[in-house]
């Protein structure tokens, strides 16, 4: 039986770690957060005195930069325009490089495909590439999407206390972090230095992708062309986009449970070939080096993709 002084030196133990994690979590996680508040633009904008430089550097730090100009590649300069990353052709070609590699070994030297495993690794490792993307990209609209009521709202109360448009743009960048307060920013920037309302409002729903900015889109351009209330317009517009907001997590909570087996099932099998082969190395052995083991698993791995597809269309619609 432990005796009360052990008990003791335990307890200190334990609240000693305690507060250890908790001042790595300020020192760390708490700081990093804290800095993500400060949007792009502004960091800039305390670098730099010029704003048109700003404006030019923001400009520049997304997209292929000139490839982009070129027919065939202008969706994925769009592509990564929306996913609000720093990524430079040579980084692309790093990081396709890296992932063919990792992706040759399995094909080349365990299924065993000799030629044909240098075109699977790079096709595969092109559609990583392009699925790592899209993933930052719906993070990003995702983000941007709960941004978006707020930052309308912000706009309401700046046109209700006198201001205009482009200053009321201007409390939206000072006062909100990514990836909005930049956006917003660029938007106020592009009208400030002459750009037409309409053509700076079209700009910013094609550097973010947010299906909602064509409402704002076309409310604003109405607005300019017909007049009106504005104020009156983004408020309605913001009422709505907060009731679609709560049915898209409403949905996406009733949709849970088909996700999750969807990631489910997807990573069992591999995760039983694991299990197998560290309880027993040779269980595999008798059919690795048979001709239909790489067909066989080809063959599996496109119906899981074909289910995870179908479970995925399932869980994911329009409303």
């Amino acid at each position: 039986m432990i005796n009360s002084e052990l008990w003791i030196i335990y307890a200190l133990v334990f609240g000693a770690a305690l507060l250890g994690f908790q001042a790595l979590y300020w020192l760390v996680f708490r700081s990093r957060a804290e800095r993500k508040i400060i949007n792009r633009r502004l960091t800039l904008s305390s670098e730099l005195s010029d704003p048109v430089e700003v404006l030019d550097v923001l400009r520049h730090e997304r997209g292929l930069g000139n490839l982009g100009n070129v027919p065939g590649l202008r969706w994925l300069d769009q592509l990564i325009m929306q996913t609000g990353l720093k990524v430079s052709p040579a980084r692309i070609f790093i990081w396709i490089t890296v992932l063919s590699g990792v992706f040759y070994l399995p094909l080349a030297f365990w299924l065993k495909l000799g030629p044909l495993a240098i075109v699977g690794a790079v096709a595969l490792a092109l559609l990583a590439g392009y699925l790592m993307l899209r993933s930052a990209r719906a993070r990003r609209i995702s983000r941007f999407s709960e941004q978006l009521p707020e930052a309308l709202d912000i706009v309401v109360r700046g046109l209700r206390a006198g201001h205009p448009f482009r200053v009321a743009l201007g409390l939206v960048a000072r006062e909100l972090p990514d990836p909005i307060g930049t956006e917003f920013g660029i938007l106020n920037d592009e009208i400030s230095f002459g750009a037409d309302q309409q053509v700076a409002v079209d700009h910013l729903a094609a550097r973010v992708g947010q299906e909602d900015l064509i409402f704002v889109s076309i409310a604003i351009n109405i607005q300019s062309q017909t007049g009106g209330n504005l104020a009156e317009i983004l408020q309605g517009l913001s009422r709505v986009l907060r009731n679609r907001s709560k049915l898209r997590l409403k949905v996406r909570a009733l949709t849970s449970e088909g996700r999750l087996s969807a990631v489910f099932m997807t990573a069992m099998p591999f995760i039983l070939f694991l299990v197998v082969n560290l309880i027993s190395p040779a269980y595999f052995s008798e059919v690795r080096d048979h001709a239909l083991t790489g067909p066989a698993i080809v063959a599996g791995l496109m119906l899981l993709g074909i289910g995870n597809f179908v479970m995925y269309r399932m869980v994911n619609f329009k409303f």
